[in-house]
């Protein structure tokens, strides 16, 4: 949603180990994918960084500087604004609803950034689901059942290389493939209301 030369050393040597762990991926893809016990949907609200991503045609264009801010509505949906810099400089901005279909404390959201008038289709709806979450609500992992997406957001633009790498290892035990991801570098400070 997005560093210092110490981080990008540990993502390097985090890369090496799971081309060695191969075999052992292949059969943690095989569980179905694990999203957190439970979400505090209030808590969650807020601006939070892309640190990492799997690469993906809808943020073709964005070459850094991605944030995501989260405000909750009256109604319980989620107003979803993602932003990021792109080649030419400019922010280029994407709004959205998330919505919780399970349970308050549901962890498997879904978001549509489709015009309201197609939110009955089914299949403008993607899969939303926090997988990893600290107890501070300050970094989490976003993926989805197939796990084709993942995203790696902090409250913050940058990680703590220890935070970072122990996050990657409890995403490579649940079946994800650490080294598709990608780094998103952070130059610009944030905007105000953000």
């Amino acid at each position: 949603m997005f560093a210092k030369p110490t981080f990008f050393a540990a993502c390097a040597t985090l890369a090496l180990s799971a081309l060695s762990t191969g075999p052992a991926l292949a059969a943690d893809a095989a569980k179905p994918l694990q999203p957190i016990e439970s979400l505090a949907v209030p808590r969650y609200m807020g601006v939070w960084y892309e640190i990492a991503k799997f690469p993906n045609k809808f943020q073709k264009k964005c070459v850094g500087d991605t944030s995501a801010t989260y405000n909750l509505d009256k109604d319980g949906r989620v107003q979803v604004i993602n932003r990021c810099r792109t080649a030419d400089g400019k922010i280029d901005t994407a709004e959205g609803i998330a919505r919780q279909p399970g349970a308050a404390t549901s962890p498997k959201l879904e978001v549509r950034f489709a015009p309201a008038i197609l939110s009955f289709i089914p299949m403008v709806w993607g899969d939303y689901w926090v997988i990893d979450l600290d107890n501070k609500y300050q970094l989490s992992a976003v993926s989805e059942p197939k796990r084709e997406y993942l995203w790696i957001l902090s409250r913050t633009p940058q990680v703590a290389p220890a935070e970072y790498s122990a996050l990657l290892a409890r995403l490579k035990a649940q079946g994800l493939d650490t080294s598709k991801l990608v780094l998103t570098p952070h130059t610009v400070a944030p905007q105000s209301g953000q």
